[in-house]
């Protein structure tokens, strides 16, 4: 177990990452937190999705940048290596041969910040996941 020196909180993984204190209230405060080498890939596929989800709404959810319509659509996060892209296990069955060469788990794809994101594959599972409601 793991205990933050900063907020106190327990983990199980040693230096796990996690919000000391208050979480973000807007996907502005969620960027501007992350390190500095991150904030350029959120803000893209922030970008991206709003290109590709006009109607959708953005707003924080489990402490996540997330775009909702009616529920949760699609979710996005920074980590140490990759963005966390969380559009729900139907999706990546759906595009498991395009998420072929991306680490993947049930509902979660890692795009690695040491490669380009692939911005248009972004927003295809997006749509994917507002057109069928298949969604986190």
């Amino acid at each position: 177990m793991w205990t933050c020196p900063k907020c106190g909180r327990t983990f199980k993984k040693q230096n796990q990452g996690h919000y000391c204190g208050k979480a973000p209230e807007t996907i502005d405060e969620y960027i501007a937190a992350q390190p500095e080498t991150a904030q350029q890939y959120l803000n893209e596929v922030r970008n991206i999705i709003r290109a590709a989800l006009p109607e959708s709404e953005e707003r924080i959810s489990w402490s996540m940048p997330t775009f909702w319509n009616r529920h949760n659509v699609i979710q996005f996060a920074g980590a140490r290596n990759h963005l966390g892209l969380y559009p729900g296990p139907e999706a990546v069955e759906e595009f498991r041969e395009q998420l072929k060469d991306y680490k993947t788990s049930k509902g979660t794809v890692q795009f690695p910040y040491s490669r380009p994101l692939p911005l248009e594959l972004i927003a295809e599972i997006a749509r994917w996941c507002y057109e069928t409601g298949k969604h986190p």
